[in-house]
């Protein structure tokens, strides 16, 4: 079975909702046009349920089935990314420094479509929850929604999402059973040394060859600290200290990124980079203050709900189209909260060649949410049927 012929239908519908809402591109949790617009639709698919307010801008919208039955949730991402939009497209960002540079606009768009032919439909029992989410590029936004009760109030007992990929075939789906995506946290060095003339450095404590020390020591945690069968990033992004040249400053401040699966490792790494920063802080006479922040956990597929998930895109895209053991990655996501809280599973569709995520070029292909939204919709049918 391809594409479900109803969702096609109104293909047109969603390149609509997708298109207008890429012109409003909003950030973390501050969504109220993107909200209201997703709110308005839904009302007039006539939704049974809307509970607004959730995670401040977010929402969870109910369909009624036929017939008593669990709760599934499908869940799409609404925020945008502080970029400045290059695509050109007549319906690019109207929000200056702002644009739907990840497609968390056309993630809404098969979530809206799935949406209406499933009100449309109700060829399935129980309940369906659609999940519109704020704030997965910055805030943890899912973590807020679980956080704030919505599996337990809405009596939610499995999960999905789904995420697009430029440069792999359109329709094309990937996921891996377990983990798919990397632990993400990040630190913070602050570094207090004594400045002092460029000339004259023996009358100082620098803190810029201090900070070199540190980011090169740092990089022992990955080459000698770790299972090389285990998968680790430590990546140093910042280094910000000094004002000319002929001044050694005070201060210097480093910061990175951790990416892990394993929390073993992840713990090893935190009181690793806390000796490596001490010892090196010693070693040049510096004071040096290391935070370190957790952040998205792991991103972890249920076995047999990735099982499932994987038939049912195999009958929306076919058979070869379909990598249901695709590797994982060390990228992250903020889904991994919903995961924590129920079963469910995470998968990626292709939509073909373009521009990378959050490149100011990058522009969501509509081609694709007719399959996204199948995929959604016969989730719910055979997860939930009436027979």
């Amino acid at each position: 079975m391809p594409v479900v012929n109803r969702i096609a239908d109104f293909a047109e519908d969603m390149k609509t909702w997708r298109q207008h809402l890429h012109t409003i591109p909003e950030l973390s949790f501050d969504l109220p046009q993107t909200a209201a617009y997703v709110a308005d639709r839904l009302r007039e698919f006539g939704v049974d349920e809307l509970h607004e307010g959730i995670a401040q801008t977010g929402m969870v919208a109910i369909i009624n089935g036929q017939g008593s039955g669990p709760t599934i949730g499908l869940r799409a991402d609404m925020d945008a990314l502080p970029i400045a939009e290059e695509t050109g497209a007549d319906y690019a960002s109207g929000h200056a420094g702002k644009m739907h540079a990840c497609g968390h606009d056309g993630h809404t768009s098969m979530l809206l479509g799935a949406a209406k032919y499933l009100v449309e439909t109700r060829n399935f029992r129980g309940r369906v929850a659609l999940i519109f989410q704020p704030a997965e590029e910055d805030g943890g936004g899912a973590g807020v929604m679980v956080e704030e009760g919505i599996m337990d109030r809405f009596d939610i007992g499995q999960v999905y999402g789904i995420h697009n990929v430029p440069n792999l075939p359109v329709g094309d789906f990937v996921t891996t059973s377990g983990a798919l995506m990397a632990a993400v946290d990040e630190f913070h060095i602050n570094i207090q040394g004594v400045g002092g003339h460029g000339a004259m450095p023996h009358e100082t404590n620098d803190p810029v060859v201090a900070a070199c020390g540190i980011v090169q020591a740092i990089q022992t945690i990955v080459s000698r600290n770790h299972y090389t069968q285990q998968d680790l990033v430590v990546s140093v992004t910042q280094i910000h200290t000094g004002s000319t040249d002929n001044v050694i400053p005070d201060t210097a401040y480093i910061n990175g990124t951790v990416r892990t699966f394993d929390a073993s490792v992840q713990a090893m790494v935190m009181r690793r980079m806390q000796e490596v920063v001490a010892g090196q802080a010693a070693s040049y006479g510096v004071e040096a203050k290391l935070d370190y922040e957790l952040g998205y956990p792991a991103t972890t597929n249920d076995a047999e709900k990735s099982a499932f998930a994987v038939d049912v895109a195999r009958e929306i895209s076919g058979t070869d189209k379909v990598d249901p053991e695709g590797g994982r990655e060390m990228g992250a996501e903020d889904f991994s909260y919903m995961l924590q809280a129920r079963p469910g599973a995470y998968l990626f569709l292709g939509q073909g060649d373009g521009a990378g995520l959050h490149h100011p070029k990058y522009n969501f292909n509509d081609e694709i949410a007719p399959i996204g939204a199948s995929f959604f919709a016969r989730l719910v049918e055979r997860a939930q049927p009436l027979s």
